[in-house]
């Protein structure tokens, strides 16, 4: 639909529905980083605009920052969420060439794709019981690589059905061009196919990161005190006085910085490695 073409009391009404999908979107973020620098008495007020209504302090953000538990955490939510993306890309990426290049017999190509569907599907509750006993058998209890190779096996479908498209889109000649110059397979793929989804890759990476990092059911079942990443830290922010809502904005933001200043870097790579394939022509 062109803009043009609208009459003066469309464009109002679609720029009305624009700026309320956009507040209502916004509004959580500017809710945490308000309550992270009012003063406790200030966020049982309505009171939202700073210097305005009520007086900002860093207090919280420096207490917070000061607490070894918080610091373990993000360090843990780091190393989960980049370990878990960079292990279900590197594996997702194989699984999604051979099912773009190769053709299946018994079982064919569509059940593998079916079959990785099926584990986004599935709801993770259901398998939270055996995955803490199989890792309290191998003694990974409380520790970050068991929620990384667990985030990695419920994210592996993501880079699989994603780049298994993008390998589609690629022209099959310059494969074959560099088998015939001699080239094996492995390295056509990975000097020819490879580099030209790169995009595609830092794109599924970032989703694959973003998912990771705000896993909150294994990392709330399978991990006590070591490896607790920060979705767990926002949830115990209750006290014996109520929710510290203070607190909870200050964690939120933390939570929130991290994923957001990638996406911020990367966002050329995403733009076009969702895109990539999109148009022909």
């Amino acid at each position: 639909m062109r803009t043009n073409s609208l009459s003066p009391v469309q464009k109002v009404l679609l720029t009305g529905l624009i700026v309320i999908a956009v507040a209502w979107v916004l509004f959580p973020f500017y809710w945490a980083f308000v309550n992270s620098i009012k003063k406790p008495a200030d966020t049982f007020r309505s009171v939202w605009i700073p210097w305005v209504q009520f007086q900002p302090t860093l207090d919280h953000w420096r207490q917070e920052l000061d607490t070894p538990e918080i610091r373990r955490a993000l360090r843990n939510s780091t190393v989960i969420s980049v370990g878990a993306a960079t292990l279900s890309v590197a594996l997702g990426t194989l699984a999604a060439y051979a099912l773009a290049r190769f053709r299946f017999n018994r079982p064919d190509n569509s059940f593998f794709t079916t079959w990785f569907l099926s584990q986004r599907v599935m709801p993770p509750v259901v398998v939270v019981i055996p995955f803490f006993l199989i890792m309290r058998q191998v003694r990974l209890l409380d520790s970050v690589w068991a929620l990384v190779l667990l985030n990695a096996t419920f994210l592996l479908p993501f880079p699989v059905i994603i780049l298994s498209q993008m390998f589609r889109e690629l022209p099959i000649e310059l494969e074959e061009a560099s088998l015939v110059d001699g080239a094996s397979r492995l390295q056509a793929f990975f000097r020819v196919a490879l580099p030209l989804v790169v995009p595609g890759l830092v794109a599924t990476w970032i989703i694959c990161m973003a998912f990771s990092w705000n896993e909150f059911l294994f990392a709330l079942s399978l991990t006590s005190n070591k490896a607790i990443p920060m979705p767990v830290i926002i949830a115990g922010a209750e006290h014996t006085r109520g929710v510290q809502f203070w607190f909870v904005g200050v964690r939120t933001m933390l939570t929130m910085l991290p994923p957001t200043i990638f996406a911020l870097l990367a966002q050329r790579y995403i733009i076009r490695g969702l895109t990539l394939g999109a148009v022909k022509g």
